[in-house]
């Protein structure tokens, strides 16, 4: 039985033959939906720049869902730190939280957001990449303003993304509670939680070491339905290892007509075990078994699918199963 809570992470993937309006019009339903079937939290992520994902900004996706909703926490997961001010980002989280109390995550993260280097630098007025000095430093000072500049009232809550043991001891110096990018590296979930829970220093933000993992999960009634649904996601991670980045998101009968290598075939199928994907006993067994593994205190899902309907569909098979399931 998994007994932690359940949230969501949204990437917004824009479908081939789609606008980008439609998925941001989508954005409200999806939050709406997934407060229904009582998730914790929904995070949006920030990228730039790519056919697959919009370039919608954490924050006003997050201002707009907390509009159109009445309890489920939102927040970025998260809003990349080097592109940003500080002092921008703690004005802009400070009046989401005044507006909507106790509501508000900042989930902060150190990437770019885009593999184009050009657009990395048009972000960032021309500068480089950051410097872990640097990165720890716009950190810092993100919280510092929150508390002296921006404090209208209730904070909102910070996180550290994290999917190295270099974010892990960052967060651990800070002490922030920290979000492991499982869906991206699953590889180092276990010693970036093992850096992270030995280098733990409390803080005004956190008593104890405090941990949320990530994990791509697509559920469907059958596991060939699931299938079906996370090979549009395959073709992006394919196209990942011959290192194209500008790939749109395909329809499912697109990618199921996709040819994959014996090389690539294999390397999707080893990332997908460490995820959740499948039938609904299927997927709750992974997740209380990634649960153990990491000691989380709640898990993120991450549903990269084609159809909104598929989306939130999948989010409703995990908690029907678990809510049959759970102890009397």
């Amino acid at each position: 039985m998994l007994d932690i809570p359940l949230s969501v992470l949204e990437v917004a993937m824009v479908q081939t033959g789609a606008r980008a309006v439609d998925t941001l019009r989508d954005t409200a339903a999806f939050a709406q939906g997934v407060e229904r079937l009582g998730y914790h939290r929904i995070w949006y992520a920030e990228h730039h720049h790519s056919p697959a994902i919009g370039a919608f900004p954490p924050v006003v996706l997050t201002a707009h869902a907390a509009a159109s909703t009445s309890a489920i926490r939102l927040g970025s997961g998260g809003v990349l730190a080097p592109n940003h001010a500080p002092i921008t980002l703690a004005e802009q989280f400070g009046t989401l939280a005044a507006l909507h109390p106790d509501r508000i995550d900042l989930g902060i993260g150190r990437g770019p957001g885009t593999f184009d280097e050009a657009i990395a630098r048009a972000l960032r007025r021309g500068a480089g990449p950051t410097t872990d000095a640097e990165y720890e430093g716009d950190v810092a000072a993100i919280l510092s303003f929150l508390v002296d500049e921006v404090a209208l009232g209730p904070l909102p809550e910070p996180w550290l993304l994290a999917s190295s043991t270099a974010g892990a001891a960052l967060a651990a110096r800070l002490g922030l509670p920290i979000a492991v990018a499982h869906h991206i590296r699953p590889d180092n979930t276990q010693a970036v939680l093992e850096c992270y829970r030995a280098a733990f220093t409390p803080s005004r933000w956190c008593e104890r070491p405090r941990v949320l993992v990530c994990v791509e999960t697509v559920c469907a009634e059958t596991d060939e339905e699931a299938a079906w649904r996370i090979g549009p996601m395959d073709v992006i991670k394919a196209g990942l290892l011959k290192g194209l980045s500008e790939i749109p998101f395909p329809t499912p009968a697109d990618a199921a007509a996709h040819s994959f290598t014996e090389q690539e075939r294999q390397a999707l199928a080893g990332f997908r075990a460490q995820q959740a994907v499948g039938t609904p006993e299927t997927v709750m067994h992974r997740l209380t078994q990634l649960a153990g593994e990491t000691g989380a205190d709640e898990l993120m899902l991450t549903t990269p699918v084609y159809d909104l309907g598929d989306r939130i569909r999948s989010y409703e098979l995990i908690k029907k199963y678990s809510e049959a399931t759970a102890a009397p």
